[in-house]
């Protein structure tokens, strides 16, 4: 499906908007404007989760600014959003827009759709650097030698750590039943915890990796779990469908010492008063320090998304946090490579690069040398009444690799 559209594209188009790529200013090539491509969902079904990317980039640009950041005094940050109108093909019409038409010194991802642009932007688009979240799952993202930067984990699905295990058998965990949607990340993200909770020692119950997207018909999902006699759930789910089943489960009296949500943490949940009253007591994952933490890392994200994104909480949501990342990823790369640097040299210098951080955010610090990591962290949280509380012991928890089984 992804090869037929692209060639839909029509290889003319790419080969002339090559030619065009190849004359793009370089990533700060003296003082003055640096043109950097945001590349989102701005528009069609997944526009509500993806809206607030562009403003959380601009947010970490004028926290720069006002910080004295080392390049803030030479380059003047113009950010360029491209649409990817919530598919594959869109995300690669928005990229050759942004590489050839609007001639960005960089490309921002923040889209599930990323893999419909991936192919050009490391074959065609090479010469620019592309930096951005991996969860779309494209595997470009697993070639150290191209120019793709990953702001976050690179999705591995050979890769199981014990981390979730670890957390399952903490909350006391016995027996431990899993659901996933009907396609290979969700299900995969499944397998890889369930094969965690073994390895802790844990039993697998119920387990159902076939539910439609965006399923609420949850009834038989329930009486699995119950039948199963699991007393802990891993939900590879997106929440509305996770937060069904929790629900189901309360209706029927059915007690569970915890139900791990992979996705939810954020802003969005806390303003949907439903979403509170269904995830009450849910544990949710967060592979950065937690805004309730209160570190100087979190409260430097909170301020400025308040201050430069209109944010009401200051808590940021999925998409804010892309967007910061990525931004602030594009920013360190800047100053390992030289303000005034080139883009290849950006490419070359921030390969090597083994010392972000997201200044803090996260517990460790990325290796753009490897994309196999030798351990995983994870934050986890609970929701209790209209707030996230972070679990003591899993703040951050990680666990090293293991043997799937």
């Amino acid at each position: 499906m992804r090869s037929k559209a692209l060639a839909a594209m029509g290889a003319a188009s790419a080969v002339a908007l090559f030619a065009s790529a190849c004359g793009a200013a370089d990533a700060g090539s003296g003082d003055g404007t640096v043109k950097v491509g945001v590349l989102t969902t701005l528009s069609g079904a997944t526009s509500a989760t993806f809206a607030a990317a562009p403003d959380a980039v601009r947010a970490r640009f004028e926290a720069y600014r006002a910080e004295g950041g080392r390049c803030a005094k030479k380059l003047d940050f113009k950010v360029v959003t491209a649409d990817d109108t919530s598919s594959p093909q869109g995300a690669l019409a928005a990229a050759q827009k942004l590489v050839g038409q609007d001639q960005v010194q960089t490309v921002l991802t923040i889209t599930p759709f990323f893999y419909g642009a991936s192919p050009w932007l490391t074959t065609q688009g090479r010469s620019v650097p592309v930096v951005g979240g991996a969860f779309d799952g494209a595997k470009e993202w697993k070639d150290t030698k191209n120019n793709l930067f990953p702001d976050g984990p690179v999705p591995d699905p050979d890769g199981v750590y014990t981390t979730s295990g670890a957390y399952l058998a903490e909350q006391g965990g016995t027996v431990a039943a899993g659901i996933a949607y009907n396609n290979a990340a969700s299900q995969q993200g499944l397998k890889n915890a369930l094969a965690s909770a073994r390895a802790a020692g844990l039993r697998t119950g119920y387990v159902n990796n076939s539910v439609p997207f965006g399923s609420t018909d949850v009834g038989a999902l329930v009486l699995g779990v119950i039948h199963s006699h699991a007393d802990v759930l891993q939900l590879s789910i997106n929440p509305d469908t996770s937060f069904a089943v929790l629900s189901g489960l309360r209706q029927a009296g059915y007690h569970l010492k915890a139900a791990v949500l992979a996705t939810g943490y954020g802003k969005d949940l806390l303003e949907s008063a439903p979403a509170v009253q269904a995830g009450q007591s849910a544990s949710f994952t967060t592979l950065i320090t937690p805004n309730e933490m209160k570190s100087k890392a979190t409260e430097q994200l909170s301020q400025a998304l308040r201050k430069y994104a209109g944010s009401k909480t200051g808590i940021p949501s999925f998409a804010e946090q892309q967007g910061w990342l990525a931004a602030d990823l594009y920013l360190h790369g800047l100053e390992v490579a030289g303000c005034s640097t080139s883009q290849e040299k950006f490419i070359s210098d921030l390969r090597k690069d083994t010392g972000w951080n997201a200044e803090g955010l996260y517990p460790e610090p990325v290796d753009f040398t490897t994309v196999k990591a030798k351990k995983q962290c994870l934050y986890y949280v609970k929701l209790t009444g209209k707030a996230f509380v972070p679990v003591p012991g899993a703040t951050p928890l990680c666990g090293e690799a293991v043997d799937a089984k």
